[in-house]
């Protein structure tokens, strides 16, 4: 879902700062390696905001692209370094997943899911109380960060112990 640390009109932050050196150093490089996700810190200074890549992703929702656009927009942030601020740059990373990179252009430039992004982020932060990233609800539970999958598994099996109620399907259908 939708969610920026650090949203226009935010201050924008340089790549070089002591700031974003030290959650690279110390949190996300570390991760990168320990999950063999070849990433790198983009040379582009200072930090592009994403709210075009995010509204873009709206645009690739309406056209059942959305897990394959942000993928790729994830990677040609953290793997290409290419400024996703921009919108021919998202254009071309939507064409890239099968998107129509000119009806993609004309309707990102023209801020068509501007509220439909804002939307989203407000659902994120007021209503869900989003606050790091990953956030993760499993039944009644919030659970932040990064996580291992036994991890991951046993707070769904806490969360879903005991018998499931309701409607159930079989080989012979519902």
């Amino acid at each position: 879902m939708p969610f920026e640390l650090r949203p226009y009109p935010n201050e924008q932050l340089s790549p070089k700062s002591d700031y974003i050196q030290r959650g690279w150093h110390g949190s996300v490089k570390p991760m990168s390696e320990r999950f063999g996700v070849q990433m790198v810190l983009p040379d582009i200074d200072p930090v592009p905001y994403t709210h075009l890549a995010h509204e873009g992703y709206q645009y690739a929702l309406e056209h059942d692209k959305g897990l394959e656009y942000a993928l790729a927009a994830f990677k040609g942030y953290w793997q290409r370094e290419l400024d996703i601020s921009q919108v021919d740059v998202l254009a071309e990373l939507a064409a890239e997943v099968g998107l129509d990179k000119e009806d993609f252009t004309a309707k990102v430039a023209a801020r068509t899911y501007q509220q439909k992004h804002r939307e989203a982020l407000r659902h994120a932060y007021q209503e869900a109380q989003i606050t790091a990233v990953p956030t993760f609800f499993i039944g009644n539970r919030r659970v932040q960060g990064l996580h291992t999958k036994e991890m991951l598994e046993k707070i769904i099996n806490e969360q879903y112990e005991g018998p499931i109620s309701g409607d159930a399907c079989g080989i012979d259908g519902c």
